[in-house]
Parts: C-alpha cells; sequence; structure tokens
C-alpha cells in the first residue's frame, strides 16, 4: 500500500520548480497528516464534498440553466479546466494534484448567473468591502463551508488558497488579500491553472454560442485560428457531419494552444534560469503564457465571441435580467432581514449585514435565486 510518505517521495520525480507537497506552508488550523493522501490529495477531495462544489452544477457559465442542457454550467467548465490544466501539468512535470485541487476550486466563489450576478453583488456591495468572486471563493473555503467540529471552512492548504485568490485570467483580475503575500508572483501550478482557465472559457463558450444558433460558423471565416484549422479538418475529413467537424475544429484549436503553451513555459523557464518554485514568485512576467504568435490569434477570437457572443442582444437580456434579480432580492433582504432562513439570519448577531447577505446570495444556484425571486414578487407564489 502507498502511504503519504511514498507519494511524497514519487513527488521527487517532478520538475525542481514543481511545488512538492511535503514543502507546502501548511493550513491555517493544524492538522495530523493523512495515512496514504498528500495535502493536496486531501485538499482535491475537500473540495468536491464541499457544498460549494455541488453548487456549480446549476450556476451560469454563459447560458442561464433552464435555457438547455447542452450549454456548460459552472460545474462542466470547472472540469473541462481541470482536466486541461492536468494535461499541461503532466506534461511540464508539475504538481498534478495541486492543480486538480486549484481547477476544482477556482470557481467556488461565483456567484448565480456568472458575472452579471457578480456585477450586482459588486455594485450592492461597493461601501462595505467591495465583491469579487476569487475573494468570495476564499470565504467560501475560510469560513462558509461548514463540515468540520476543529474549525470554520475546509482548512485547505496555502497553496491552494493563494491560487483561489490569485487567480488571474483576461475575465477575472485578483485583488491583493493579505497575509497571502500578494505582491508575489503565483506558483507555475497557479499559473496553469488561469492559462487552463482561458483556454475552456474561449474554446467552449465559442461551442456553446455555435449550438445556440447565436453564432453562425459562417461568420467565423474572419476568425483566423478558426479559418485555419477547419481549412485542416475539411483537408482531411471533407465529407464530416456539422456536429463531428465543429467538434474537431475546437479540439483541435485547443490542442494547439495547449501545445503552445508548453513550449512557451518551456522556453521561458530555462530562459530565466528556474530552478525551485521561489525563482517564479520573484518574477514580474508570467512563465506559463501564450507565445506572441498564438496571442495574436486569439485576440481576434475573443474580440469575436465579445461581439456576437456576449453582446448579442439574447445573452444582453438574460445578463441585465439576472442583474435585476439579484438587485432586487438583495433589497428585500436588507430592508427585512427576518426574511433570511434562521441559519443565516443567526449569523447578523455578529457580522455585518451586507456581508451576511451578500454571502447568502452568491450561494445561490440559479434555480434557487429565481425560486425565491419568484416567492417575493409573485403574489400567488407560495413562500
Amino acid at each position: 500500500m502507498l502511504k503519504r510518505k511514498d507519494l511524497e517521495k514519487k513527488e521527487e520525480a517532478l520538475s525542481p520548480y514543481a511545488q512538492k507537497s511535503k514543502c507546502s506552508k501548511g493550513r491555517l488550523y493544524k492538522e495530523r497528516e493523512h495515512g496514504y493522501r498528500s495535502c493536496y490529495q486531501r485538499d482535491r477531495d475537500r473540495v468536491i464534498y464541499s457544498t460549494a462544489f455541488r453548487r456549480l452544477e446549476y450556476k451560469t457559465q454563459v447560458f442561464v440553466n433552464h435555457e438547455g442542457d447542452y450549454y456548460r454550467t459552472r460545474l462542466t467548465h470547472t472540469l473541462e479546466v481541470a482536466q486541461i490544466a492536468k494535461s499541461i501539468a503532466r506534461a511540464l512535470c508539475l504538481n498534478e494534484d495541486l492543480v486538480e485541487a486549484i481547477s476544482l476550486a477556482h470557481d467556488l466563489g461565483h456567484t448565480p448567473f456568472g458575472h452579471s450576478g457578480e456585477d450586482a453583488l459588486r455594485e450592492m456591495m461597493k461601501d462595505y468591502g467591495g465583491f469579487d468572486h476569487n475573494s468570495q471563493g476564499l470565504r467560501v473555503v475560510d469560513l462558509l463551508e461548514e463540515r468540520y467540529p476543529e474549525f470554520p471552512g475546509l482548512n485547505l492548504t496555502y497553496e491552494v488558497r493563494e491560487g483561489i485568490i490569485k487567480h488571474s485570467t483576461a475575465y477575472d483580475l485578483p485583488r491583493p488579500v493579505i497575509p497571502l503575500e500578494s505582491t508575489a508572483s503565483p506558483i507555475l501550478e497557479i499559473q496553469v491553472v488561469d492559462v487552463a482557465d482561458e483556454i475552456a472559457y474561449d474554446n467552449h463558450d465559442l461551442d456553446d454560442g455555435i449550438t445556440s444558433g447565436l453564432i453562425k460558423e459562417e461568420d467565423l471565416k474572419n476568425v483566423p485560428i478558426w479559418a485555419r484549422k477547419e481549412k485542416e479538418i475539411l483537408k482531411l475529413y471533407p465529407r464530416l457531419k456539422d456536429e463531428i467537424r465543429k467538434y474537431q475544429i475546437i479540439r483541435s484549436m485547443i490542442n494547439e494552444q495547449i501545445t503552445d503553451i508548453l513550449n512557451q513555459a518551456e522556453s521561458n523557464i530555462k530562459r530565466f534560469k528556474i530552478q525551485k518554485p521561489q525563482d517564479v514568485t520573484k518574477l514580474p512576467v508570467r512563465v506559463v503564457a501564450f507565445s506572441k504568435a498564438i496571442e495574436n490569434l486569439r485576440k481576434p477570437m475573443r474580440e469575436f465571441l465579445k461581439k456576437n457572443l456576449y453582446q448579442h442582444y439574447r445573452v444582453v437580456r438574460m445578463s441585465n435580467k439576472a442583474y435585476r434579480f439579484i438587485t432586487a432580492l438583495f433589497n428585500v433582504y436588507l430592508d427585512k432581514a427576518e426574511q433570511l432562513p434562521p441559519s443565516t439570519l443567526a449569523r447578523l448577531k455578529k457580522e455585518d449585514k451586507h456581508q451576511v447577505i451578500c454571502d447568502y446570495i452568491a450561494g445561490m444556484t440559479d434555480r434557487y435565486a429565481l425560486d425565491e425571486y419568484k416567492k417575493f414578487f409573485e403574489p400567488y407564489e407560495r413562500v
């Protein structure tokens, strides 16, 4: 049987700049180590069994959950990020367990209705400490999950918590939080999750956009990376069904971006003479990053998505409606806090009302938020 110390010994075969579990900075609350799981494997399992993780199944990615069963949710997106991140980590000989734990935890702080829900809570909390889903994710794992008698939250390792708070993409900007060394650059495993998130976000939103009919494939002929991949696929398979062709094009695009990340990261590691994890934290630039050539190909795709999907009138309508839902719910609870469930209401004895309401709404699924809205604003709905 493999014991924890055996697993830690196996990690010595990883790259010298990989974060080893035995070198973790530890947990907020001291615990006895597990007999046959490393600290990062234990973190991964704690995230998977958390309430917040299960709720991701009914939280919006782009399309609200009831729009259709095909579209990605926060949960399926999270699993796709983990798959891409683990593939990159494995090829770079980084710590896969740490990468998986961060990937599975990176969106735990997301609100219902995606970024529109986050925008609404940010506005409601602007004079009360602000709001962003990275900081909320840290609150979830440090305070809000209730599973253990000895401590609040999940008591995750420093490195996974750092991965949550320092998560950074074109769509997510981290907010400094003490004492997680906010000025230090993130270790390579965190950087891997960030690029995996971007790859999954862009390419899979494109997939959902085409499936929804909001994006037409013929419009993508002016997007260089799509046009090139479409030509390659049609040359190999000229008579593919539409659905298979779409899948193969997106699959090829993802593969090219992952390959580019691996080559560029390897080049950067040599260029910066990285020998240990601490070397990465001192650099002002990202090591795990796209090459300029691929960035130049990705930019038109992101601009296309913004114009043709995220700003499509149907998506804007969904987003605006969601913003109104969240704002209205917040104001209802703010006006009469006694309408909160007893376990949440009890927190008001020690905590700020705005923060308690924010935590409650941020933890909602799309479906639960809609049900709550109906109970408050539809006169014949049972409360």
